[in-house]
């Protein structure tokens, strides 16, 4: 479970449109509360978060318009969305979410 209060992040969180293409990885999580949690991508730019719902983390995708209004269930990451975690484990969601943009080897 994320910490009650987020300790200082290395990046700066920004919320804009991601351009298409590849995402700046890993991935970085930023604990919001007790059943949520922000991803962003290396360099900041947010693209969903992890919500506890009914016992699992779920992947929730995040994208903005041009005029930076969000698009929930949209952006970069649009097909990962509703992916179960057990943990906002910031490696194992960097590799499954990242990884399915790649996809099959």
């Amino acid at each position: 479970m994320p910490p009650s209060s987020p300790l200082p992040s290395p990046f700066t969180p920004t919320f804009a449109h991601v351009p298409p293409g590849p995402l700046a990885g890993p991935l970085q999580l930023l604990p919001i509360n007790a059943t949520a949690v922000s991803v962003h991508t290396a360099d900041g730019a947010h693209v969903g978060s992890l919500k506890l719902v009914s016992g699992a983390w779920k992947f929730k995708a995040m994208g903005y318009d041009a005029a930076g209004r969000m698009e929930p269930g949209h952006g970069p990451l649009t097909e990962q969305h509703n992916i179960a975690f057990a943990a906002p484990d910031a490696a194992e969601v960097s590799a499954r979410l990242l990884g399915a943009l790649l996809g099959p080897p």
